[in-house]
């Protein structure tokens, strides 16, 4: 006799909450009509800082994790006798930060191999063609393949040694100027690129041309001070002072800078001399300068979660290629049609950049046109879902997981919702696209509205923030209201007592139960019956073959 099969437990779903606002503000604009001078003199102080930079990562890197406040202030001396005290203030700070970047790269990926060589050894350890399930993976196809995979284990193993060791020692592996660059100069033509034109943008990568605001001083910064009338002049290291042409040994570029975006909030800003930071670079591709303003502000207070009900809901679905979103009223009813808005995840990091952007304000343009307060989206993390071990030989399920922008995502949309007078609320992704489908995508399919599987996930993932549950639990009952075929889907509220219990029998039908002695207006005054079947009972039981018929 076989086994019962036994019920699947669902993992527990976490309560959807409204995310936090942005902490900071970046803006930028062109430095147009720069004269010959202004670009040697940019070059010339992009070059001898990124030196400095460059000698300050290697000095840090070297003290690992015996690192304190000492060392840290004499790396800074020693960097002032070159520079000037705020420009060696804005390079050991940046250096700190590339630092604790590079621990945190260094510790995702740690746990991404611990994962591979969890998964690789319970695959191993099972016969060859077993069978896998929804949890957990199968035993490999052949025997071929589980060579190739102890192999790769034993590759895993060693890496991860090498890394954990790295971390316990407290080495971090930077490179300036990026690795992705560095590696170009291997291969030439896949890159297409000639060794000047490599050269070139190695040398303007590894620039430093960044300075730290500080409020309380002119304009909230000292070293790179622009003014509100768009005027920049750049405070000069000590080696470089011959070349100013201001007083105090600072430099004035020709060019001008209005920042069309946030212009009055930063306005605001260095009219009350607070900290704005500034970063000048250069765009080898195009060949233009540009100038980026930065600031922090406190972050944005959130609504409370019933105040974001209060006008129902956008669910929003992510997908590789797509957005699909679906209105829903407060009580978790769908609103209208489908909309899907498109986007090309192809081509150079800002082209993918500005399709996600241009989505983004699709979505946002909506939503802010029906009148709705917040906007739901799945938090998602597929950290653990993209290793090659997990999914094996499906590539293109990697790569469609690995597609989806979810880290640029979040950035993105909290920031522009805020901007639009949004809220963002964020639900847990368990079983949305399974649900939906389930309930939602054939129930509002018609013959001129089509329905897929991801608009359908989007009204679960409204459901959800709106605090309903996924299921349609007031589904029409049957015809004749008997149970005779299934179970009807109506329940009762969850408050209600008894919900659970069986239904009552009943001792007497309706037309039994009716007044036929004539009094009943609208009923015959006899009701004698044609057939034997139909025959009525007078009440009283009498073993007699004679019908009462009067």
């Amino acid at each position: 006799m076989a086994e019962p099969r036994k019920k699947r437990q669902l993992r527990s779903i976490d309560p959807p909450f409204v995310a936090l606002g942005p902490s900071g503000v970046a803006i930028r604009d062109r430095l147009k009509d720069l004269t010959e001078q202004d670009g040697k003199v940019l070059r010339l102080m992009g070059g001898h800082l990124g030196v400095l930079a460059s000698r300050d990562l290697k000095a840090r890197c070297a003290d690992g994790s015996e690192h304190d406040c000492e060392k840290w202030a004499a790396r800074k001396q020693g960097l002032t006798a070159d520079s000037s005290s705020r420009w060696a203030g804005s390079i050991t700070k940046a250096t700190h930060d590339q630092w604790a970047l590079s621990r945190r790269c260094q510790l995702a990926h740690i746990k991404s191999l611990e994962a591979g060589v969890q998964t690789l050894r319970h695959r191993l350890s099972l016969p060859i063609g077993e069978p896998g399930t929804k949890r957990a993976p199968g035993g490999y196809r052949s025997g071929h393949e589980w060579f190739q995979k102890s192999r790769r284990l034993a590759t895993l193993e060693d890496r991860l040694a090498q890394e954990t060791a790295d971390r316990e020692n407290g080495i971090v592996h930077v490179v300036r100027g990026g690795k992705k660059l560095a590696r170009n100069r291997h291969n030439l033509e896949a890159a297409q690129l000639t060794e000047a034109q490599w050269r070139q943008r190695w040398e303007a990568e590894r620039w430093f041309l960044a300075a730290d605001g500080e409020s309380g001083k002119r304009f909230g910064n000292e070293t790179i001070r622009v003014t509100p009338d768009g005027e920049v002049s750049i405070k000069l290291p000590a080696p470089l002072a011959h070349l100013a042409n201001a007083p105090r040994g600072r430099y004035v570029l020709a060019a001008k800078v209005a920042f069309a975006h946030r212009g009055a909030e930063w306005r605001d800003r260095i009219d009350c001399n607070r900290a704005v930071a500034y970063r000048i670079h250069l765009d080898v591709a195009r060949g233009r300068w540009y100038l980026t303003a930065s600031w922090q502000r406190p972050v944005v207070q959130t609504i409370p979660l019933a105040t974001a009900r209060a006008k129902g809901m956008v669910g929003v679905d992510t997908n590789a290629d797509h957005f699909a979103a679906y209105r829903l009223d407060t009580h978790g009813n769908p609103i209208g049609e489908p909309r899907r808005f498109y986007y090309a995840l192809s081509g150079t990091a800002n082209h993918r950049d500005a399709q996600i952007r241009h989505a983004i304000t699709q979505v946002l343009h909506w939503a802010k046109s029906i009148g709705v307060n917040a906007i739901a989206i799945e938090d998602l993390d597929f950290t653990a879902e993209k290793t090659r071990e997990k999914y094996g030989r499906k590539k293109r399920f990697r790569q469609l997981i690995s597609g989806i922008p979810t880290g640029r995502l979040k950035a993105r949309i909290v920031s522009m919702a805020a901007d639009t007078g949004l809220s963002i609320v964020a639900v847990d992704p368990a079983y949305t696209s399974q649900w939906g489908d389930e309930h939602w995508r054939k129930p509002l399919v018609t013959p001129r509205r089509k329905m897929s599987r991801h608009d359908a996930a989007g009204i679960a993932i409204g459901r959800r923030a709106l605090g309903h549950p996924i299921r349609r639990r007031t589904a029409p009952p049957h015809d004749d209201r008997s149970d005779r075929r299934g179970h009807r889907t109506v329940q009762a509220d969850r408050g209600v007592r008894g919900r659970d219990e069986t239904r009552r029998p009943v001792t007497e039908r309706a037309h039994d139960a009716r007044d036929r002695t004539g009094t009943h207006q609208g009923t015959r005054a006899t009701s004698a019956s044609k057939t034997v079947r139909d025959a009525r009972s007078a009440g009283q039981w009498v073993q007699d073959s004679l019908l009462l018929t009067d």
